[in-house]
């Protein structure tokens, strides 16, 4: 089979296997991304693999530039592209792009043990820095501030227990 025919069937199996897969996208019919890890996890990361010309009897172009990596340090992007590089190297010569991703995904807690948690600072922290932590037990309820005009108009209409008097809401149906 030509090295086209090759990618035809692992792009229509890829599809197929991915398929409502919120982590995987399709950027070309021979470029591919693959989130690892859920999207508010610290550790989550993203892989980009390109097929050249000749793939699968070259190996592919794989790439963590993405921006959704930028909270993982150098050295750990380099240690999992050196590791996909071994596993792409053992399955040379054939499809392999699911078994990268799967790959990836199995080994993931090794990939990422050296990497720090805390490096991602959520908008919620820099927001209430200048707040104090009350609890919402302890917080009062304000109540709604009334201006003289509007407590003089309300003890107009209503009597001396604060209600008003009965009918009036009432329609005049007599006149």
């Amino acid at each position: 089979m030509a090295a086209n025919e090759d990618q035809e069937m692992e792009l229509e199996a890829l599809r197929s296997i991915y398929e409502g897969d919120l982590c995987f996208r399709e950027l070309s019919p021979v470029s591919f991304q693959y989130r690892i890890g859920e999207s508010g996890d610290p550790k989550a990361f993203l892989i980009e693999v390109s097929w050249p010309e000749t793939y699968p009897q070259t190996a592919p172009v794989i790439s963590m530039d993405a921006f959704f990596n930028n909270t993982i340090s150098s050295a750990i992007k380099q240690s999992i592209l050196d590791k996909l590089m071994v596993e792409v190297e053992a399955n040379l010569g054939t499809a392999m792009t699911y078994t990268l991703f799967e790959y990836a995904k199995d080994n993931k807690e090794l990939f990422m043990e050296k990497q720090p948690v805390n490096t991602v600072t959520s908008v919620s922290n820099s927001i209430a820095i200048g707040t104090p932590d009350v609890p919402a037990s302890k917080k009062k309820d304000k109540k709604e501030q009334l201006s003289k005009t509007q407590k003089r108009k309300l003890a107009d209409k209503t009597d001396n227990k604060g209600e008003l008097p009965r009918g009036w809401n009432w329609v005049d149906v007599i006149k």
